[in-house]
């Protein structure tokens, strides 16, 4: 996806803040982006499709760099949604949580599967092209199941409770809604496009009541906070109901 950077969004801000050092400019674009992006919930991702190992019941979110998942719209697993509970719910639900290959130590892992062939002083085709079939100690997953519960500890990492076990292929699909990081230069330019007159209302909003600067003007400021609370529940309207429009219809109500 094409980024659009928040520096060159500075000429839309500038000639409101005369003097403002453009850092001081990027740093307060990108907060009104990432505010935008929390509010609204515009900015939608969804992550590749991927499986879950045997015995893992905690996973990084596979998102674009320099962001970070805000909210999680749905999680699908084997086309069946997934309970999305908060870290209390599932603490509750399961108390014993889980643990990684099930407590087991990862050198246990391996421990079944035949060793490779290096060194082998034997050859033939089939040793030679053929890999060793990894074998699961059943110890890994002793304690797993068939995950019925997504939960996260932090924004980066997400949980599966039980524990995945072995006994079927479980794939995942998850529908984000994805925010810029603290220390990010740019986002996803469709996204920013449609966001603009936001980020640029709540970049003013703050810039205008910095204290002691030339473009201080707190009533200008009011101006545009009111701007950004109206554009933003435009964009989240706009956001739920995407390009779709739905039909009206009448109906008559009987007399008393």
């Amino acid at each position: 996806m094409a980024t659009r950077t928040f520096e060159s969004f500075i000429p839309n801000i500038s000639p409101s803040v005369p003097g403002c050092p453009q850092p001081l400019l990027v740093q307060h674009i990108r907060d009104a982006a990432i505010r935008a992006c929390e509010r609204t919930l515009f900015w939608r991702y969804q992550i590749p499709l991927f499986n879950l190992l045997p015995g893992v019941h905690e996973y990084l979110y596979n998102v674009p760099s320099d962001t970070q998942v805000h909210a999680v719209f749905e999680a699908i697993m084997n086309d069946n949604p997934l309970h999305r509970l908060t870290l209390e719910q599932a603490l509750e639900r399961y108390p014993e949580w889980a643990d990684l290959y099930s407590g087991q130590d990862p050198s246990v892992l391996w421990s079944l599967t035949p060793p490779g062939t290096l060194n082998s002083y034997q050859y033939n085709t089939t040793l030679f092209n053929g890999g060793s079939s990894f074998v699961l100690p059943e110890s890994v997953v002793a304690n797993g199941g068939q995950p019925r519960v997504f939960t996260q500890l932090s924004p980066e990492k997400f949980i599966l409770l039980p524990l995945p076990d072995d006994d079927d292929t479980y794939q995942m699909r998850i529908f984000t809604a994805l925010k810029p990081t603290r220390t990010a230069t740019g986002m996803d330019e469709v996204v920013f496009n449609e966001l603009e007159d936001a980020i640029m209302h709540g970049a003013l909003q703050h810039l205008l009541v910095l204290p002691e600067k030339n473009w201080t003007d707190r009533d200008l400021a009011s101006y545009h906070a009111k701007q950004f609370v109206y554009h933003l529940a435009d964009r989240r309207a706009r956001a739920n109901l995407g390009n779709m429009r739905g039909s009206m219809s009448v109906r008559m109500q009987p007399f008393a």
